[in-house]
């Protein structure tokens, strides 16, 4: 993609990562018209997440099957509280969330607490693992009605872009809350971390 940057622009040093933010018409005040979920694309994002799993018996070795980095229990629990967060995604089996339940004030605000509506509390932990090694993102609408997601980066082929970037959109289209009102996708942008924004037309 940087190839063809405009004579005498020189290309960043490092593999930008590209992200879209969607403006919504929606009012993020009212619960039934919060806008949250999370997405596997057809290509990655380019990168791998360190995955944590909160498990016990069969499902310990089923983790580390999986490609967890960090599998365990009370222990792992004890470390978090001391401070320790050198993860990117947390992943609980449902009779784990007694342990996991008081990592909320740690976890909560990091945007690392399992939940069931993000899928990150599941009994099928091979299935979690892998989707979240494979690039699962999680996103949420922000106070402003705003929706941010990293969709690859600048080394990806334009059709790798352009096919993430429609999943996404079709992803949201599916999400809009039946009392959101008036025109639902307002504005989209689509950014690398050191690029001018590339405004989209709303469709």
């Amino acid at each position: 993609m940087e190839s063809k940057l405009p004579k005498g622009v020189k290309p960043c040093k490092f593999d930008q990562t590209v992200t879209i933010s969607i403006r919504l018409g929606v009012d993020p005040r009212q619960a039934d018209q919060i806008v949250r979920g999370s997405i596997v694309f057809p290509h990655g994002i380019g990168k791998s997440k360190r995955v944590l799993v909160f498990a016990q018996g069969d499902n310990v070795k089923i983790a580390q099957d999986a490609g967890a980095e960090f599998v365990g229990g009370k222990e792992l629990a004890d470390k978090i509280k001391e401070g320790w967060v050198d993860f990117d995604v947390a992943i609980a089996t449902p009779d784990m969330m007694g342990v996991v339940g008081p990592l909320g004030r740690v976890l909560g605000p990091r945007g690392l607490m399992p939940s069931p509506r993000a899928g990150t509390v599941t009994a099928d932990v091979a299935a979690a693992v892998k989707e979240y090694r494979a690039g699962k993102v999680e996103f949420r609408v922000d106070d402003g009605g705003n929706v941010h997601c990293v969709v690859g980066k600048m080394s990806f082929g334009e059709q790798q872009l352009i096919e993430n970037v429609e999943a996404f959109l079709k992803y949201i289209r599916s999400l809009k809350p039946a009392t959101s009102k008036g025109q639902y996708i307002r504005n989209i942008v689509i950014v690398g971390s050191m690029t001018p924004a590339v405004y989209v037309t709303a469709v």
